[in-house]
């Protein structure tokens, strides 16, 4: 079976610098697992590895299509597992990374359905659509076109069973037929080493999340966020204009609000879904956790711990 190492764990918790290190000590190259990284110009916002770190370790599955086109956990799963497969062709270590669990399990364990979240942007823009004048028939011709299938056994009046046949096909992308048929789990793909990254302090991943948060915005998140909407890559019916940090930011761009309660919204935001991938990722028994708070460097000396993190993470796949 094929051997992998996967980096995950909530946004902030340094996932990118240790997969990073161990690829870079260990002939890896990076296979991103992040649901919004696959978007070409969406970099800050997503905390993508600079252009200096792409250079020092290949990356791949990021930068693939555009914000405006339609990418499923199918079309990532595919993705990813050429990519891994190419990597180990050339006798090199994948070392996936990333924060995004529906992505991962995908990708690991073949096509799962029970446990799948959906995309909770994309259903608050099929909901808002359903209010609209003739948004009702605009959900079924969507349906239909993608689901034929779904549409027939469908009334276009059951607005919640099509929003959910429409979930299905964006998020996982299948038809509702195919998704029924599915059951938890395939066998798995890859052996597979999972570390995980996390906190024994919410407050210190918190605190974190809001200083990465101030970084992007110096950065020059806002303007990311102007050239993205002015180019039109941020309509509310793309998945990619729900992705955290954009969609915070645009009221300010539009000039709806000012900087001060966009970030302070940006930061709330992140680390709501810093909560809801830590519930997930605790549900997987395989992932091994490391506590960076817990090493008697921490806040000490920055290098000293991470050194310690780093060797922690190479025995665990070593041995």
């Amino acid at each position: 079976m094929k051997r992998v190492i996967a980096v995950v764990g909530p946004t902030a918790s340094g996932k990118s610098s240790l997969a990073l290190e161990l690829a870079h000590r260990h002939g890896g190259e990076i296979v991103s697992c992040d649901s919004m990284q696959i978007y070409r110009g969406m970099d800050i916002g997503t905390a993508k590895s600079s252009p200096d770190q792409m250079r020092l370790v290949p990356h791949h599955v990021t930068d693939i299509v555009y914000p405006n086109i339609s990418y499923s956990c199918a079309d990532y799963a595919r993705d990813a597992s050429a990519a891994i497969d190419d990597i180990i062709s050339r006798g090199k270590l994948p070392v996936i990374c990333g924060g995004t669990g529906l992505y991962l399990n995908a990708l690991l364990f073949g096509s799962g359905t029970a446990d799948m979240e959906f995309d909770d942007g994309y259903r608050t823009s099929l909901e808002n659509m359903a209010k609209e004048d003739g948004g009702v028939d605009r959900l079924y011709s969507m349906l239909s076109e993608v689901d034929p299938d779904a549409a027939e056994s469908i009334h276009k009046n059951n607005v919640k069973r099509v929003i959910r046949a429409l979930e299905i096909n964006h998020s996982a992308g299948m038809t509702k037929a195919e998704w029924d048929s599915r059951s938890l789990y395939t066998e798995k793909k890859y052996d597979a080493v999972i570390i995980g990254l996390n906190y024994r302090s919410r407050e210190e991943l918190y605190r974190r999340i809001e200083e990465r948060v101030d970084i992007m915005i110096k950065d020059g998140l806002v303007e990311e966020t102007r050239h993205l909407y002015e180019a039109g890559m941020l309509c509310e019916s793309y998945t990619a204009s729900q992705a955290i940090g954009y969609k915070e930011i645009l009221p300010y761009v539009k000039g709806e609000c000012d900087l001060s309660f966009a970030a302070e919204e940006l930061k709330k935001a992140t680390r709501r879904y810093a909560k809801r991938q830590l519930t997930w990722f605790m549900k997987n028994e395989e992932i091994n956790w490391i506590y960076p708070d817990e090493n008697p460097y921490y806040g000490k000396n920055s290098e000293k711990t991470f050194e310690d993190i780093v060797n922690i993470a190479e025995k665990l796949f070593i041995n």
